[in-house]
């Protein structure tokens, strides 16, 4: 039976950790400890909250361990584990020399893009934003530059252009904890992990997402439009300013129709011709928030103004007077 410490933190890496929970016994491995960030600070009373794996992990009675940094006093904590590997996801921090030499058997990582492209901290968004066509879950082994280890296995994703971050993210844990497990049976047989394949083709880098990455510029083109509004689902989320309160744009798509419906909605072609990028021009019971953009129109379905709850396009409307011709920022 190999012993692993999971290290990871957000939601998605919870998913994981619950699928690899469950497959443990069959799979012939166990999860001996839980390495995650240390609680933050949220909400009004700035009450400590841990991270989700770990919140997780504490429940299902598994060691957690949440150090600042991962310096001799970790090290320390961790090493009577006996942890044999590692397996990390989106937890946050590089891994050093001395830590992963705690393990005897190394470590592997699970990364949601089609290494080495996009490599880093924001591989869906980044794969959102692009509008690509396809990307991948993989996983490779740990290796002391960032997402450069051999890739261990890795399975395509194609993409139809409806993805949000978090349906991609969700995909991918659960898609990941299966490749996981594979490896870990193997490793298992084998006494060792599997050979993996070195990385080819030119490598590409993600950074920090940034609230102000998500501020909505209308004179965009709408397919840009769209694909930020999914990309930066649901955080840091996009975001305009309607009048001095800002206003969340949480899911829209792109307007397919044609002028005859923006007749029947009360919206002429004059008036869309003179209407500034931002011009919110109709609503349509049956799509959404008709707005105005560089090139076109963007449907938004789901929307949430300053200090209040989260709306559909319909209850939205319901309280919204006077917001047709409101020309957003």
């Amino acid at each position: 039976m190999i012993k692993v410490l999971f290290a990871g933190s957000p939601d998605a890496a919870r998913i994981t950790l619950e699928h690899l929970l469950k497959s443990q016994t069959e799979f012939g491995f166990e999860i001996s400890g839980v390495l995650s960030n240390p609680p933050s600070a949220k909400g009004r009373h700035k009450d400590l909250i841990p991270t989700p794996v770990a919140a997780f992990a504490a429940e299902k009675g598994i060691p957690v361990f949440t150090p600042e940094h991962l310096d001799g006093t970790a090290r320390d904590a961790i090493s009577p584990l006996g942890a044999d590997l590692l397996v990390s996801f989106a937890y946050g921090h590089i891994f050093g020399p001395k830590f992963l030499a705690l393990f005897p058997m190394g470590g592997i990582n699970l990364h949601p893009s089609l290494l080495p492209k996009y490599r880093g901290c924001t591989p869906v968004p980044a794969a959102i934003l692009n509008r690509d066509k396809q990307t991948a879950v993989t996983v490779q082994t740990l290796s002391l530059k960032m997402d450069e280890g051999d890739i261990l296995a890795q399975t395509l994703v194609d993409l139809n252009g409806s993805e949000t971050c978090e349906s991609l993210l969700i995909f991918s844990a659960e898609e990941g904890a299966r490749l996981i497990c594979e490896i870990l049976r193997q490793t298992a047989l084998q006494k060792n992990l599997p050979a993996g394949k070195p990385q080819k083709g030119e490598a590409s880098y993600t950074g920090i997402i940034k609230k102000e990455d998500g501020r909505i510029n209308w004179n965009e083109t709408t397919a840009v439009l769209d694909a930020k509004i999914r990309a930066y689902y649901p955080e840091p989320g996009c975001w305009c300013m309607e009048g001095n309160n800002s206003l969340r744009i949480l899911e829209a798509r792109i307007f397919s129709g044609q002028t005859a419906e923006l007749q029947k909605l009360e919206c002429d072609a004059e008036s869309f011709k003179k209407s500034a990028a931002g011009t919110v021009l109709a609503f349509s019971k049956s799509d959404g928030i008709l707005i105005k953009t560089g090139d076109g129109i963007l449907v938004v379905r789901k929307l949430q103004r300053q200090g209040k709850t989260a709306m559909d396009y319909k209850s939205f409307m319901n309280g919204a007077r006077n917001f047709i011709g409101t020309v957003l920022e």
